[in-house]
């Protein structure tokens, strides 16, 4: 008879990636599977089952083609005329631990399950971290 998982028997591990000279988006698809636990025998859509990931260099992700100059985030404040744009250089110096959280945001299911996930995403501009002791 097949046992349905639960949440006791999840084990979470820790991964380290690194995004540097990697493509933002094949980058974040695979953050996204580590996040949800997508490579584990008992992965079930209606948990999470998934690993804390911790990204360092962050602020060296790379993007195909003109995408570097003509990528824009949107957001919206609610308020008539709040629609504002930034373009990708401008978040690439301020936040970049900003880019891959938003592209990994949206890779991941949306539902309620999704803001669990995303706490386990540990984004880093540097080669320093302060979860070093997790990965010796």
């Amino acid at each position: 008879m097949t046992q349905s998982t639960k949440l006791s028997q999840v084990k979470r591990g820790w991964h380290l990636v690194d995004a540097e000279g990697k493509i933002l988006g094949r980058l974040s698809g695979e953050i996204a599977q580590l996040l949800m636990g997508k490579g584990k025998p008992y992965f079930v859509r209606y948990l999470d089952c998934g690993d804390y990931v911790v990204v360092k260099n962050a602020q060296k992700v790379k993007l195909t083609g003109k995408k570097a100059e003509q990528k824009k985030y949107y957001r919206h404040s609610g308020y008539p005329g709040g629609f504002k744009t930034d373009p990708f250089k401008k978040w690439l110096v301020e936040k970049p631990e900003q880019i891959i959280i938003h592209a990994v945001r949206g890779m991941l299911p949306q539902n309620k399950l999704r803001d669990q996930m995303l706490k386990r995403l540990r984004v880093f501009t540097g080669e320093e971290h302060p979860h070093e002791d997790k990965f010796k």
